[in-house]
């Protein structure tokens, strides 16, 4: 049985349900300049939105997988409240389809420590965010990805920046694929903060409405 240590990621000092989410992140060189830069402001806005609110900020877990030069992990599933957003940096091709396998199994895996722990949690989110299409093999993530979705097991979300393939984003993502307005990421983590602060205030199982983000006004559009 796996048991964190301190503060609101220790099981026994926060046993609050949890809302557990991996940002899947392209990191390759087509983000270089204003791309990676303004996804790195967008980061720490969510952290600091996250953290205001008390009760997301122990219940709301974040973990980020990267994929540029290789599919990494940068932060492992923490509370908000203890989320320190990486400084990214660009560089290497897409492999997306071994970061999905890679974000999916580590839901997997943090939903079987829940349950050693008596921990509750609500449907777990795949937040993809790319410029690109993939450069390795996808199909068999977006197999995991639609299987996931016809069972339940999780909500994936697909965003496209400029010179995002989205007819692929497509294939792989059970939802159509949403595009980014120019570099509004700051807007997008806004959003996805105030979306992961109402899921957190719910009961799991709770379908919970999201504010439409493509609205004229919006972060996105499809």
């Amino acid at each position: 049985m796996e048991q964190i240590a301190f503060g609101t990621n220790s099981f026994a000092d926060n046993p609050e349900p949890r809302v557990p989410c991996v940002l899947l992140l392209d990191v390759s060189g087509s983000m270089n300049g204003d791309p990676i830069a303004e996804l790195n402001e967008g980061l720490a806005t969510y952290r600091d939105e996250l953290a205001a609110d008390s009760l997301a900020s122990r219940r709301v877990e974040v973990a980020i997988v990267t994929f540029g030069d290789a599919v990494e992990v940068p932060t492992e599933f923490t509370t908000a409240e203890g989320f320190l957003p990486p400084h990214l940096q660009s560089g290497g091709s897409t492999p997306m389809g071994a970061a999905i396998h890679r974000a999916v199994d580590m839901i997997e895996e943090r939903k079987q420590t829940y349950k050693a722990n008596g921990i509750a949690y609500y449907r777990p989110w795949l937040f993809l965010i790319t410029d690109g299409g993939p450069t390795d093999e996808w199909r068999t993530a977006a197999e995991r990805v639609h299987a996931g979705e016809a069972a339940k097991s999780f909500s994936f979300f697909a965003v496209g920046v400029e010179g995002a393939n989205l007819e692929t984003l497509g294939l792989i993502s059970k939802r159509a694929p949403l595009k980014l307005k120019g570099l509004r990421f700051r807007d997008l983590f806004q959003w996805l903060s105030s979306s992961q602060q109402s899921v957190s205030k719910s009961s799991p199982g709770d379908d919970v409405p999201l504010q439409n983000p493509t609205t004229p006004e919006g972060w996105a559009s499809v």
